[in-house]
């Protein structure tokens, strides 16, 4: 049985997790002979270039457009549904409840984020949201639980599949004598760049210092708002404490070579997002698939994951424990401990439940079974 697909999210060439990791996962079905398209959700100061496989877009200016996007999204057996707060019309994003309702296919929503502490509005819009959809999507188990314990849901909807990785090159190389850390991703307020620097002035006397490389762009909607105010202080922090020479900024799009070649040059991945929220990051699961050691703020998905060495934990807005964490991580990451972490990502590239086959895989199982029943809904226990 062949199944098409209309995914709804944002999409490239909008930067934002949610358009990559939609691009990915339809990128993925495609691959595996699967046709469908993507219904494109945009903003004002959104790239409106025509992109491939967008059949449809959504503008967030249109007060009305959930029910052209729901048509657009019901000439396809399934919809995939990307939410999160902040992407659709309406007040927390209710429109995307209307949308739900007005689909005449089976529907299968992936929650990007789960709250602990919802405003009213932003629960009743989730509860909505759930009660709408056939088939529930969380990416850990951290963000399933606080969905059950904390909303009206039915639990039955409910799904566990990972967020995708691909394959980065793990090869080694000449590696520099300096300890190299990493933090990539886009850039804004609530990254934590800001207490790895204040750390880094905690590891000037290491002979020799570590290099940090902090790359990726400014988050668009932070450049709509405040421009590059976020990144121009880090570097005037950066000088006051006296290690500036130790950072590199590298502003540009990394493409997927460039990052798996700058993943692999790291020897510690450091993540001291301010969150205590994101029941899932991307990044994250790149590091780790990769096999390369995270020292990471208690994040919830950081501390559902980083288990069995694959790195530490910290307090969050805490430099003194994470320079700790980081200089504990470079003492085990000796070229004996490098080399078992690129073992451990080259015996992943194949068949790891990570990779992005096997998460297309299980989309696509849910989706056959939704549209099996013949039903709007499955229940989640048979996935």
């Amino acid at each position: 049985m062949t199944i098409e697909y209309g995914l709804l999210s944002t999409h490239p060439p909008t930067l934002c997790g949610l358009a990559t990791f939609n691009a990915a996962l339809a990128a993925q079905l495609t691959i595996a002979g699967v046709s469908g398209g993507v219904v494109r959700v945009t903003a004002a100061g959104d790239d409106q270039r025509p992109t491939r496989g967008v059949v449809h877009t959504w503008s967030a200016n249109s007060a009305a457009g959930w029910r052209d996007a729901a048509d657009a999204l019901s000439a396809f057996d399934v919809a995939i549904v990307q939410h999160e707060y902040g992407i659709y019309p309406g007040t927390d994003g209710e429109d995307v409840v209307r949308l739900l309702h007005q689909l005449t296919v089976p529907s299968i929503v992936v929650l990007h984020t789960v709250l602990a502490q919802p405003t009213a509005g932003q629960r009743s819009v989730l509860e909505q949201v759930v009660d709408a959809a056939g088939a529930v999507v969380t990416m850990t188990g951290t963000g399933r639980d606080r969905l059950l314990l904390g909303y009206g849901v039915d639990a039955a909807k409910v799904s566990v599949i990972p967020h995708g990785v691909g394959r980065h090159t793990v090869a080694a190389a000449a590696r520099p004598r300096r300890s190299h850390l990493l933090t990539w991703g886009l850039l804004g307020p609530g990254k934590g760049v800001e207490w790895t620097l204040r750390a880094l002035a905690r590891m000037r006397h290491l002979d020799p210092a570590p290099t940090y490389t902090v790359a990726g762009q400014t988050h668009p909607k932070v450049i709509e708002r405040e421009g590059e105010a976020y990144r121009q202080s880090l570097h005037r922090l950066g000088v006051k404490l006296g290690v500036d020479h130790m950072v590199r900024y590298e502003a540009d799009y990394q493409d997927p070579d460039t990052l798996s070649a700058l993943i692999a040059s790291a020897d510690v991945v450091v993540l001291p997002y301010d969150s205590r929220e994101q029941v899932t990051s991307g990044v994250l699961i790149e590091a780790v698939a990769a096999g390369v050691p995270v020292v990471a703020t208690a994040f919830p998905h950081a501390v559902e994951l980083l288990t069995d060495g694959r790195g530490y934990i910290v307090a969050h807005q805490d430099p003194a424990a994470l320079a700790g964490a980081i200089r504990r991580t470079l003492a085990e990451a000796g070229p004996s401990a490098r080399n078992v972490g690129s073992d451990r990502a080259a015996r992943a590239s194949t068949g790891s439940p990570l990779q992005w086959p096997a998460v297309a895989e299980r989309y696509e199982t849910l989706a056959r079974r939704l549209v099996t029943a013949g039903s709007t809904t499955v229940n989640a226990e048979s996935t």
